[in-house]
C-alpha cells in the first residue's frame, strides 16, 4: 500500500499547487493598451532555419503591424537554410536580413539571435519565431506594457493553431496547460518560464547579464534561462503580458516524431536551471505523473491498483479541467475541452518519456543531430 499512499500524497501537492496556478491565472488582469505616443524603439529579432513555406507569412503580418514603422526594425537571421529562406526575406524591403557565419557550435538559435541583437538598434528586442503570425497590435501592445509597467523582461501569450487530427488537438491542449502555467507562476514571482516565440527584453539588460554567456553550450534555453538571469538582477521587473492583442500564433508539429524531438528539446534543459524553484515544481509534476504507470505494473499483482489508477485519472483530469478550461477561453479555443479526459493517458507517458529522454538522449531538430 505504500505506492498507493505516495501516488495520493503527491496528487495532494500536485492538486494544490494546480488550484494555485488556477487562482492566479484568473487574478491576471486583461491588459488593454491605451497608449496613443508610443515612444518605444524596437527591433524584432527572427532566427530562421528552412522557413521558406512561413517566414513569408510573418513578414507580412510584421508589415500590418499598427506601431510606427520609425520605431520598429525587423532582422532575420539565417541559420544555414538550403531551402530558399532568404531568397523569401529578400522580398521584404524593410527587413534586414543576417546570414549566421558560425558553425560546429551546439546552440545555432541562441547565436542567431545574438548576432541579431549586436546588429539591433532598438532599445526594446523582441524575438519570435519564423513559423509565428502575431496580430496587428502586437507590438504596440508589448510598447505600451513596458511603458506602463517599466518592464525590463515581457513574457508574452502564444497559441497552437490546429486542426481536426489527433496530433494537433493534443499539441493545442498541451500547450495550453504550458501557457496557463507560465501566465500563473510569471505573474505570481514563483518560478521564471516563457517561450520564445513571444518575448520582450530590453537590450541593455541583455548585455548587462552577458547575454547567452555560461549557457550558450545549451542547446536549448534561449528563453527561460536568459529570463532567470534576467530576473536575477531585475527580479521585480520581469512581468507577464496577458493581452489578446499581444497572442502570437505558431504552428504544430506536422508529426509524433519531431512532436517528441521538440518536448525533448524543450525537456533538455531542465538540468541546466538555476531556478530552483522550477525544479522543485518539475520533480513533483515527473513522480506524479511516474505513479501511474507504477500503479498499471502493480496491477498485475493486485488487480485492484487498476481501479486505483482509474480513480487517480479520474481526479487528475478534474482537478485540472477548470484551470486548462479557463485557460482554454482566454485564447477561445474551448471547443478542445472535450478531447481533454481522453488525452490523459498520451499526456502522462509523453511527460515521462520526453523527461527522461530530454536528461540522457540526443535529438533531431532542424536537420541536426542535437545532444
Amino acid at each position: 500500500m505504500t505506492l498507493l499512499y505516495t501516488a495520493i500524497l503527491l496528487f495532494i501537492i500536485y492538486g494544490c499547487l494546480i488550484v494555485y496556478y488556477w487562482l492566479a491565472w484568473r487574478s491576471i488582469p486583461d491588459y488593454t493598451s491605451a497608449n496613443p505616443s508610443p515612444q518605444t524603439r524596437i527591433s524584432v529579432i527572427i532566427p530562421a532555419r528552412n522557413e521558406k513555406e512561413n517566414i513569408g507569412l510573418l513578414l507580412k503580418a510584421l508589415q500590418q503591424q499598427n506601431y510606427p514603422e520609425h520605431l520598429t526594425e525587423i532582422i532575420v537571421v539565417d541559420d544555414h537554410s538550403t531551402d530558399g529562406t532568404s531568397s523569401v526575406v529578400q522580398q521584404f524591403l524593410f527587413a534586414k536580413l543576417i546570414l549566421l557565419k558560425e558553425n560546429n557550435i551546439n546552440s545555432y538559435k541562441k547565436k542567431a539571435i545574438e548576432t541579431g541583437i549586436a546588429a539591433a538598434t532598438g532599445e526594446m528586442i523582441v524575438t519570435t519565431d519564423a513559423d509565428c503570425i502575431p496580430g496587428p497590435g502586437w507590438l504596440s501592445g508589448l510598447s505600451a506594457f513596458k511603458q506602463e509597467k517599466n518592464s525590463v523582461f515581457i513574457a508574452a501569450p502564444v497559441v497552437f493553431v490546429n486542426n481536426n487530427s489527433i496530433l494537433q488537438i493534443f499539441q493545442a491542449l498541451d500547450f495550453l496547460v504550458l501557457q496557463g502555467i507560465t501566465a500563473a507562476s510569471v505573474y505570481r514571482n514563483i518560478h521564471s518560464m516563457c517561450n520564445g516565440a513571444n518575448l520582450a527584453y530590453e537590450r541593455k539588460a541583455f548585455y548587462e547579464v552577458n547575454g547567452f554567456s555560461g549557457i550558450d553550450t545549451i542547446a536549448s534555453g534561449d528563453d527561460m534561462l536568459l529570463m532567470h538571469k534576467i530576473w536575477k538582477l531585475y527580479p521585480g521587473k520581469v512581468h507577464y503580458l496577458k493581452s489578446e492583442a499581444a497572442v502570437v500564433s505558431t504552428q504544430p508539429m506536422k508529426t509524433w516524431k519531431t512532436f517528441f524531438n521538440q518536448r525533448i528539446r524543450w525537456a533538455s534543459k531542465a538540468k541546466n536551471y538555476d531556478d530552483k524553484r522550477i525544479i522543485a515544481v518539475l520533480l513533483l509534476v515527473y513522480l506524479f505523473n511516474l505513479s501511474f504507470p507504477a500503479l498499471a505494473i502493480a496491477g498485475f499483482w493486485c488487480w485492484h491498483y487498476w481501479l486505483y489508477l482509474a480513480g487517480l485519472w479520474i481526479a487528475k483530469t478534474m482537478i485540472e479541467f477548470t484551470f486548462v478550461a479557463a485557460v482554454a477561453r482566454f485564447y477561445k479555443k474551448q471547443s478542445l475541452m472535450k478531447y481533454f479526459f481522453f488525452f490523459q493517458p498520451l499526456h502522462i507517458l509523453y511527460t515521462i518519456s520526453s523527461g527522461l529522454f530530454g536528461q540522457f538522449g540526443k535529438y533531431d531538430w532542424k536537420e541536426r543531430k542535437v545532444k
